[in-house]
Protein backbone atom coordinates (compact mmCIF):
# COMPACT_ATOMS: atom_id res chain seq x y z
CA UNK A 1 0.00 0.00 0.00
CA UNK A 2 1.43 3.14 -0.66
CA UNK A 3 2.19 5.91 1.77
CA UNK A 4 0.45 8.63 2.20
CA UNK A 5 2.77 11.88 3.26
CA UNK A 6 2.06 15.46 4.24
CA UNK A 7 3.06 17.95 1.60
CA UNK A 8 4.36 21.42 3.40
CA UNK A 9 4.17 25.18 2.61
CA UNK A 10 7.09 27.72 2.68
CA UNK A 11 6.29 28.64 6.22
CA UNK A 12 6.32 24.77 7.49
CA UNK A 13 2.52 24.30 7.51
CA UNK A 14 1.06 21.15 6.09
CA UNK A 15 -1.22 22.16 3.68
CA UNK A 16 -1.87 18.87 1.06
CA UNK A 17 -1.11 15.03 1.29
CA UNK A 18 -0.13 12.67 -1.59
CA UNK A 19 1.24 9.24 -1.83
CA UNK A 20 4.26 8.29 -2.60
CA UNK A 21 4.95 6.04 -5.73
CA UNK A 22 5.79 2.54 -5.63
CA UNK A 23 9.54 3.62 -5.84
CA UNK A 24 9.61 4.54 -2.30
CA UNK A 25 8.60 0.59 -1.34
CA UNK A 26 12.18 -0.69 -2.83
CA UNK A 27 14.18 -2.74 -0.60
CA UNK A 28 17.26 -0.99 0.56
CA UNK A 29 20.17 -2.85 -0.90
CA UNK A 30 23.75 -0.97 0.63
CA UNK A 31 25.95 -3.42 -1.52
CA UNK A 32 24.27 -2.49 -4.98
CA UNK A 33 24.38 1.58 -4.16
CA UNK A 34 28.01 0.76 -3.03
CA UNK A 35 28.75 -0.74 -6.38
CA UNK A 36 26.72 2.13 -8.76
CA UNK A 37 28.51 5.22 -6.68
CA UNK A 38 32.01 3.32 -6.94
CA UNK A 39 31.74 3.41 -10.63
CA UNK A 40 30.40 6.57 -11.05
CA UNK A 41 33.35 7.70 -8.61
CA UNK A 42 36.03 5.69 -11.22
CA UNK A 43 34.67 7.52 -13.85
CA UNK A 44 36.69 10.74 -12.32
CA UNK A 45 39.89 9.03 -11.57
CA UNK A 46 43.41 10.13 -13.44
CA UNK A 47 45.11 7.37 -14.97
CA UNK A 48 48.41 7.32 -13.29
CA UNK A 49 51.25 6.06 -15.30
CA UNK A 50 55.35 6.02 -14.99
CA UNK A 51 57.65 7.27 -17.70
CA UNK A 52 58.61 3.43 -19.43
CA UNK A 53 62.42 4.90 -19.13
CA UNK A 54 62.06 6.15 -15.50
CA UNK A 55 65.52 4.69 -13.97
CA UNK A 56 67.06 3.33 -16.80
CA UNK A 57 68.85 5.83 -18.17
CA UNK A 58 72.21 4.60 -16.73
CA UNK A 59 75.25 2.92 -18.05
CA UNK A 60 75.02 0.13 -15.64
CA UNK A 61 75.40 -3.48 -16.93
CA UNK A 62 75.71 -6.61 -14.22
CA UNK A 63 79.40 -7.71 -14.53
CA UNK A 64 78.40 -11.40 -14.44
CA UNK A 65 79.30 -13.91 -11.59
CA UNK A 66 82.62 -15.49 -10.01
CA UNK A 67 83.92 -11.93 -9.01
CA UNK A 68 82.71 -12.55 -5.02
CA UNK A 69 80.19 -9.99 -5.64
CA UNK A 70 76.27 -9.28 -6.11
CA UNK A 71 75.34 -9.96 -9.55
CA UNK A 72 73.39 -6.25 -9.75
CA UNK A 73 73.82 -3.99 -12.59
CA UNK A 74 76.91 -1.52 -11.54
CA UNK A 75 77.38 2.08 -13.43
CA UNK A 76 80.94 1.51 -15.84
CA UNK A 77 83.96 2.42 -14.31
CA UNK A 78 82.48 2.53 -10.40
CA UNK A 79 80.89 -0.70 -8.27
CA UNK A 80 77.51 2.01 -7.51
CA UNK A 81 74.39 -0.08 -7.78
CA UNK A 82 71.72 1.13 -10.62
CA UNK A 83 69.01 -0.12 -12.92
CA UNK A 84 67.93 -2.35 -10.41
CA UNK A 85 64.41 -2.09 -8.85
CA UNK A 86 66.83 -2.37 -5.28
CA UNK A 87 69.45 0.24 -5.93
CA UNK A 88 69.01 3.80 -4.91
CA UNK A 89 67.29 5.39 -8.54
CA UNK A 90 66.51 2.06 -10.14
CA UNK A 91 63.34 1.06 -12.14
CA UNK A 92 60.35 0.45 -9.85
CA UNK A 93 59.46 -3.40 -10.15
CA UNK A 94 55.87 -3.33 -11.21
CA UNK A 95 55.14 0.18 -12.16
CA UNK A 96 51.48 1.83 -12.30
CA UNK A 97 51.11 1.93 -16.58
CA UNK A 98 48.02 4.65 -17.61
CA UNK A 99 46.70 1.35 -20.15
CA UNK A 100 45.03 0.01 -16.80
CA UNK A 101 41.77 -0.11 -16.35
CA UNK A 102 40.60 1.66 -13.73
CA UNK A 103 36.66 3.10 -14.99
CA UNK A 104 34.25 0.03 -13.63
CA UNK A 105 31.01 -0.45 -15.08
CA UNK A 106 28.19 -2.09 -13.94
CA UNK A 107 24.64 -3.85 -15.68
CA UNK A 108 22.23 -1.31 -16.27
CA UNK A 109 19.71 -3.23 -13.83
CA UNK A 110 21.88 -3.21 -11.66
CA UNK A 111 22.07 0.98 -11.52
CA UNK A 112 18.69 1.39 -12.21
CA UNK A 113 17.72 -0.73 -9.00
CA UNK A 114 20.63 1.29 -6.96
CA UNK A 115 19.40 4.56 -7.44
CA UNK A 116 15.34 3.20 -6.72
CA UNK A 117 17.12 1.75 -3.63
CA UNK A 118 18.96 4.88 -2.43
CA UNK A 119 15.51 6.99 -3.24
CA UNK A 120 13.83 4.36 -0.95
CA UNK A 121 16.68 5.30 1.93
CA UNK A 122 16.04 8.46 1.94
CA UNK A 123 12.26 7.73 3.08
CA UNK A 124 13.66 5.79 6.03
CA UNK A 125 14.03 7.76 9.06
CA UNK A 126 16.06 5.28 10.92
CA UNK A 127 18.75 5.06 8.12
CA UNK A 128 18.77 9.05 7.67
CA UNK A 129 19.63 9.34 11.24
CA UNK A 130 21.97 6.40 11.68
CA UNK A 131 23.77 8.59 8.75
CA UNK A 132 24.04 11.44 11.14
CA UNK A 133 22.34 13.76 9.78
CA UNK A 134 19.94 16.00 12.65
CA UNK A 135 16.49 14.73 12.13
CA UNK A 136 14.73 16.09 15.43
CA UNK A 137 12.85 19.13 14.31
CA UNK A 138 12.24 17.89 10.69
CA UNK A 139 8.17 16.98 11.03
CA UNK A 140 8.48 14.29 7.95
CA UNK A 141 10.81 11.97 5.94
CA UNK A 142 10.67 12.21 3.27
CA UNK A 143 10.42 16.03 3.43
CA UNK A 144 7.99 17.05 0.56
CA UNK A 145 7.69 21.09 0.22
CA UNK A 146 5.06 23.03 -2.20
CA UNK A 147 6.51 23.61 -5.78
CA UNK A 148 6.97 27.64 -4.94
CA UNK A 149 10.42 26.35 -3.49
CA UNK A 150 11.77 25.62 -7.18
CA UNK A 151 10.91 29.74 -7.33
CA UNK A 152 13.43 31.38 -4.31
CA UNK A 153 16.25 33.17 -5.75
CA UNK A 154 17.74 34.57 -3.36
CA UNK A 155 20.06 32.62 -0.70
CA UNK A 156 18.45 34.23 2.80
CA UNK A 157 15.40 33.03 1.29
CA UNK A 158 16.26 29.51 0.84
CA UNK A 159 17.87 29.52 4.64
CA UNK A 160 14.79 31.27 6.43
CA UNK A 161 12.51 28.27 4.67
CA UNK A 162 15.28 25.15 5.51
CA UNK A 163 15.03 26.62 9.16
CA UNK A 164 11.09 26.58 9.03
CA UNK A 165 11.18 23.58 7.50
CA UNK A 166 13.52 22.10 10.94
CA UNK A 167 16.49 22.18 8.93
CA UNK A 168 18.10 24.44 11.03
CA UNK A 169 20.08 21.74 13.20
CA UNK A 170 21.46 20.04 9.84
CA UNK A 171 23.03 23.10 8.38
CA UNK A 172 24.73 23.61 11.85
CA UNK A 173 26.27 20.23 12.08
CA UNK A 174 27.38 20.91 8.48
CA UNK A 175 29.06 24.11 9.35
CA UNK A 176 30.48 22.83 12.89
CA UNK A 177 31.68 19.73 10.84
CA UNK A 178 34.34 21.50 8.70
CA UNK A 179 38.12 20.89 9.85
CA UNK A 180 41.58 20.09 7.87
CA UNK A 181 42.46 16.76 6.42
CA UNK A 182 45.50 14.43 7.59
CA UNK A 183 48.20 13.62 5.49
CA UNK A 184 49.18 14.47 2.34
CA UNK A 185 45.67 15.22 0.70
CA UNK A 186 46.17 19.02 2.01
CA UNK A 187 49.01 19.21 -0.88
CA UNK A 188 46.50 17.72 -3.36
CA UNK A 189 44.11 20.34 -3.36
CA UNK A 190 41.17 18.91 -1.15
CA UNK A 191 42.98 20.49 2.16
CA UNK A 192 39.62 20.70 4.17
CA UNK A 193 37.02 18.41 4.91
CA UNK A 194 32.79 18.69 5.34
CA UNK A 195 30.05 16.96 6.00
CA UNK A 196 27.12 16.53 3.55
CA UNK A 197 24.07 18.50 3.95
CA UNK A 198 20.65 18.50 2.64
CA UNK A 199 19.72 17.55 -1.05
CA UNK A 200 16.88 19.31 -2.23
CA UNK A 201 15.47 18.11 -5.53
CA UNK A 202 13.75 19.82 -7.86
CA UNK A 203 11.13 18.96 -11.18
CA UNK A 204 12.92 22.50 -12.67
CA UNK A 205 15.50 24.89 -11.43
CA UNK A 206 13.72 27.90 -11.40
CA UNK A 207 16.35 29.86 -9.62
CA UNK A 208 16.78 27.68 -6.43
CA UNK A 209 20.06 25.71 -7.36
CA UNK A 210 21.99 29.61 -7.51
CA UNK A 211 20.49 30.50 -4.55
CA UNK A 212 21.69 27.45 -2.83
CA UNK A 213 24.74 26.82 -3.88
CA UNK A 214 26.49 28.77 -0.92
CA UNK A 215 24.97 27.49 2.08
CA UNK A 216 27.61 24.49 3.20
CA UNK A 217 26.26 21.23 2.35
CA UNK A 218 23.11 21.92 0.34
CA UNK A 219 22.81 20.63 -2.93
CA UNK A 220 20.13 20.75 -5.35
CA UNK A 221 19.37 18.69 -8.41
CA UNK A 222 16.16 18.03 -11.13
CA UNK A 223 14.62 15.05 -10.82
CA UNK A 224 15.52 13.50 -14.21
CA UNK A 225 19.28 13.94 -13.50
CA UNK A 226 19.12 11.90 -10.08
CA UNK A 227 22.02 8.92 -9.76
CA UNK A 228 23.44 6.96 -6.59
CA UNK A 229 26.11 9.51 -5.45
CA UNK A 230 23.65 12.25 -5.40
CA UNK A 231 21.42 10.25 -2.88
CA UNK A 232 23.97 8.29 -0.69
CA UNK A 233 27.15 10.37 -0.26
CA UNK A 234 30.69 8.32 0.01
CA UNK A 235 28.35 4.96 -0.74
CA UNK A 236 26.25 5.59 2.46
CA UNK A 237 22.00 5.21 1.82
CA UNK A 238 20.10 7.93 4.08
CA UNK A 239 20.78 11.48 2.75
CA UNK A 240 18.32 13.72 4.16
CA UNK A 241 16.30 14.94 1.15
CA UNK A 242 13.48 17.60 0.68
CA UNK A 243 11.27 16.94 -2.44
CA UNK A 244 9.11 19.67 -4.30
CA UNK A 245 5.50 18.30 -4.72
CA UNK A 246 6.29 18.30 -8.82
CA UNK A 247 9.40 16.34 -8.39
CA UNK A 248 7.48 13.28 -6.48
CA UNK A 249 5.00 13.68 -9.77
CA UNK A 250 7.56 13.28 -12.00
CA UNK A 251 9.17 10.78 -10.20
CA UNK A 252 6.53 8.64 -10.35
CA UNK A 253 6.00 8.81 -14.33
CA UNK A 254 10.02 8.15 -14.85
CA UNK A 255 9.47 4.55 -12.75
CA UNK A 256 6.05 3.68 -14.62
CA UNK A 257 8.04 4.39 -17.59
CA UNK A 258 10.91 2.72 -16.53
CA UNK A 259 13.29 4.86 -17.42
CA UNK A 260 15.09 5.78 -14.10
CA UNK A 261 18.27 5.29 -15.14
Amino acid sequence: MAKTVKVFDLDGKPVDKMKLPPIFETPVRPDVIKRAVLAIQSTRFQPKGRDPMAGKRTTAESMGVGLGMARIPRVKGTSRGAFAPGTVGGRLAHPPTPEKKIVKKIPKKEKRLALFSAIAATASKELVSARGHAVEGIPQIPLVVVDELENLKKTKEVEETLIKLGVLADLYRVKDSKKERAGKGKLRGRRLKQAVGPLIIVAEDRGIGEAARNIPGVDVVEVNELNPEMLAPGTHPGRLTIWTKSAIEALEKIYCKGEAA
